[in-house]
């Protein structure tokens, strides 16, 4: 009988433990009405399947607005899968609105990833709870424990066994792991398992993909109680349970949900702590491609107009109540979302429907996020416009949507003026504006440093009556080839005769150091690719370039380079502002016929080897950045992160071998030693070449076949931006990431007779190092996130000026988790006071967020 009792017991307390030689698998569906699910049959098919095999059990991560099309085309479908998802055996593992890769999109996109999509499932089965996060591609960021957690997911998955053409994680640990976000958030992990190889002979598996008994055999001698693996079946296929049904299933498999093999099959717990790095993301795609950058370049302005949008339109909401965006707005995400989803990245050409590609619907979707985007920022600015008595007065409103001052340098198109009018400005206490202006059509373009406060506006009357200062020229020649531009900034020296490349770059503030390399043969700012129908490298120093002045006054000069790279034609325009610490260029190159560039011309049916041409980015066309700068670390950032990569280098050539070489915003050369730093930003989701030897390059172009053996040429021109930032100090110190929040959300500008003479801030942070992630009207009240990008874990005052009622902190699914003190803020002087607004303590850790619902009222 005590052998009995001790037996029970442990069965009920150590349940786990009796299953320690049993292996599991988790079977399921990927995809959608974008991707691929069969409308007429799939939900019917997947009913009927789960009636036949009672043992068999589904994990889905299938497009949240499929079950829109599935109620209306097959309702009785729809209504029997309703009823199927009662017993337990299907759980909803990725409700993501459109499946993104996540790791190439901004923090914030990943959020409404999930808000947008969780709520679109819950419109269809409000009692579905989202517990794990699994999916079939490498969908995975750094951060992602933080969001997950605050969605109230409690688990999380990292294997992607039999889809792994994009990438795959690192092998690491014998059993379930802590997942550790970069702001030290925590989730349960199942990993991709240390023992858990690439798959012999296959670009596109892991050894779990289909419960081998070879895997199996590894899993056990690496003490792995309750192996465990998975795939998720492309919705259409017909094969039914994966590893077959009934008596015959391999290996004598259990399957399971993945909520139901980590709480009845594991210890539910875990002691092991793995801070994942970026660099733990074995990603690619085809980084280069002209098709690809595109797709890039429009995401992410439709990331940063649409934020802006919203912020915009809640600022207007502050001001005077205004809410006529919401509709709007919704609509703007939608199509950006879609734009995100990971088929539109890794198979752009492949047919969405009968008459678009991909990367024609991208363009697309972009395109309505972008309208809808214009369309609400210019309401919301219309919106807050007060017009004052004074009769045909021209006034510059000026609006900030970041949480800190600005003072930037602006160009203003003011319509139905001339420069003969001796245009003076003047701000709202009538202080004069040194300003500059040039007559351009019907107008008049005035240039001047703007000073905007924080999440609010500025203004300035335009007025006759102007001082002429003479100013001397910031460009010279010092020979035929030799142009020097030099402001309160920089001293730059191009080479015509070299292509246009950058001889001496003097940061002025940085210690007067020239941050261009004297060894080496490269030059800074050089094109350089292996262009191999010829069998040569071929450079932008090969030709001299023509150089031209375009501006050139007190507050901006811009250059333009005009060179060839062998025998295609490219211009580059460079621009200089006074006061910023950027360096910013405009790259075109016109290609006068697809020709190829990369490491050789890869055949069209060899995708399904390891080595693969497209890999190496040395060999792609690249922007080159030899700086003198003697030993440095990379550092990179990445959604809600920045990651020190532990590379020595970036190269590799095979499937086998891929190193995380991935450029979101901007990457970061850092000499400790000599505590220098080299930053360069970029508008678009690419790949960055460096490495003992070889400099820091950016890649600016891949023309030859990529996966699948298709073809990704080289059509029209390519166009991309990217700026350069010398600083001293690591790159939190240097406020790169604060840098960068500013170059994505450009300060937005309206000309209007008659408006206002007031300034406004709506939204202060009072220590560097925050953000506002996102400000946003919800049902009467404020959302406000704000994420810690680069600042201390210490307090930060955050100053609300408009009338407050309560403030709460929620999670990401707006369930309110505390009441949040705050302290009213007044205005006035001895004789009249009156309530301004409040203000309230902020603390969290570097790279966490927080999400605050404010009521607004007296």
């Amino acid at each position: 009988m005590k052998a009995v009792r001790y037996i029970l017991f442990f069965f009920v307390f150590f349940p786990w433990e009796f299953y320690a030689q049993q292996a599991y698998f988790v079977d399921g569906y990927h995809g959608g009405i974008y991707g691929h699910y069969p409308i007429e049959w799939q939900t019917q098919f997947m009913v009927d399947l789960l009636n036949e095999h009672p043992e068999w059990r589904i994990c889905l991560e299938i497009e949240p607005e499929t079950w829109d099309t599935v109620k209306v085309r097959t309702p009785k479908a729809y209504h029997n899968f309703k009823e199927s998802l009662r017993g337990g055996r299907i759980e909803f593992t990725n409700p993501t609105y459109a499946q993104p890769y996540c790791y190439n999109i901004s923090g914030e996109s990943i959020i409404r990833q999930f808000e947008y999509g969780m709520q679109k499932i819950k419109q269809h089965f409000p009692e579905v709870t989202f517990q794990t996060y699994a999916v079939e591609e490498p969908c995975f960021t750094s951060c992602l424990p933080s969001i997950l957690k605050q969605f109230g997911f409690r688990y999380a998955v990292l294997k992607c066994p039999d889809t792994c053409w994009g990438g795959y994680v690192t092998g690491y640990g014998n059993d379930l792991v802590n997942w550790i976000a970069p702001d030290g958030s925590s989730i349960l992990t199942v990993p991709r398992y240390a023992c858990e190889l690439l798959e012999e002979n296959s670009t596109w598996q892991t050894t779990a993909w289909n419960n081998s008994a070879s895997y199996i055999e590894a899993c056990r001698d690496a003490g792995i109680k309750a192996p465990v693996g998975m795939c998720y079946q492309d919705a259409g296929w017909k094969g039914g349970p994966w590893l077959g049904s009934g008596d015959k299933i391999k290996n004598n498999s259990v399957y399971v949900t993945w909520r139901e093999y980590i709480e009845k099959y594991t210890a539910g717990t875990s002691d092991d702590d793995w801070h994942l790095s970026q660099d733990d993301l074995h990603v690619s795609l085809m980084w280069g491609s002209q098709i690809l950058q595109q797709i890039a370049r429009d995401v992410r302005e439709g990331e940063n107009r649409l934020v802006m949008a919203e912020k915009l339109a809640a600022m207007a909401f502050c001001e005077n109540g205004y809410t006529d965006t919401i509709t709007r707005i919704d609509d703007a995400w939608r199509t950006l979302l879609l734009a995100q989803h990971h088929d539109a990245w890794i198979v752009p050409y492949n047919r969405l429907d009968k008459t678009h590609t991909w990367a024609e619907k991208v363009k697309e979707w972009t395109g309505n996020t972008l309208a809808c985007s214009d369309a609400i920022i210019d309401k919301a600015m219309k919106a807050m416009v007060e017009f004052s008595g004074n009769v045909g007065e021209k006034r510059i409103r000026i609006y900030n949507t970041t949480g800190i001052c600005r003072k930037e340098i602006v160009r203003v198109f003011v319509p139905d003026m001339s420069e003969t009018n001796e245009i003076a400005l003047y701000d709202v206490k009538n202080h004069w504006i040194d300003s500059h202006a040039e007559e351009k059509g019907q107008g008049v373009y005035i240039t001047f440093e703007a000073e905007v406060p924080a999440f609010g506006y500025a203004t300035y009357s335009i007025r006759e009556g102007g001082r002429k200062i003479k100013r001397r020229s910031s460009v010279r020649r010092t020979d035929e080839n030799s142009w020097i531009v030099e402001n309160d900034v920089f001293k730059v020296v191009f080479d015509a005769s070299k292509g246009g490349a950058v001889t001496q770059l003097i940061a002025k503030k940085e210690g007067n150091k020239d941050f261009v390399s004297s060894t080496g043969r490269q030059l800074l700012g050089e094109l350089k690719g292996y262009f191999y129908e010829e069998g040569c490298f071929h450079s932008s120093v090969e030709n001299p370039a023509e150089i031209s002045v375009v501006r050139d006054n007190f507050f901006e000069v811009v250059l333009k380079i005009e060179g060839k790279i062998a025998t295609h034609p490219f211009t580059q325009l460079v621009r200089f502002r006074r006061g910023r610490k950027s360096i910013d260029f405009n790259l075109q190159i016109d290609w006068i016929k697809n020709v190829g560039i990369g490491e050789y011309q890869q055949a069209s049916d060899a995708w399904q080897k390891s080595r693969r041409a497209f890999y190496d980015d040395r060999f792609k066309l690249n922007i080159l950045f030899p700086v003198s700068l003697s030993s440095p670390v990379i550092y990179k950032d990445a959604p809600f992160d920045v990651c020190e990569s532990r590379w020595e280098n970036t190269h590799y050539n095979s499937w086998d071998s891929i190193k995380h070489n991935v450029v979101l915003h901007w990457v970061d050369l850092y000499d400790r030693e000599s505590d220098y730093g080299f930053a360069v930003y970029n508008d678009h989701t690419t790949s960055y070449a460096w490495g003992n030897d070889y400099p820091f390059a950016l890649t600016a172009q891949y023309s030859g076949n990529g996966l699948w053996g298709v073809g990704y040429p080289l059509k029209g021109c390519t166009k991309m931006t990217y700026a350069l930032v010398p600083h001293q100090g690591c790159w939190d110190e240097a406020a790169l990431s604060s840098m960068d929040v500013c170059r994505n959300e450009a300060l937005q500008i309206d000309v209007s007779e008659n408006v206002s003479m007031q300034n406004r801030s709506f939204i202060q942070i009072e220590k560097e190092g925050y953000q506002l992630s996102a400000v946003k009207m919800v049902d009467g009240s404020l959302m406000l996130r704000v994420f810690n990008a680069e600042g201390t874990d210490g307090p930060h005052v955050i100053t609300l000026a408009f009338p407050i009622k309560k403030i709460l902190e929620t999670d990401l699914n707006g369930a309110e988790q505390h009441e949040v003190e705050w302290e009213s803020i007044w205005l006035g002087n001895d004789k009249k006071q009156e309530k301004a607004g409040g203000k309230f303590i902020l603390s969290m850790p570097r790279f966490g967020f927080k999400t605050f619902k404010i009521e607004i009222g007296d």
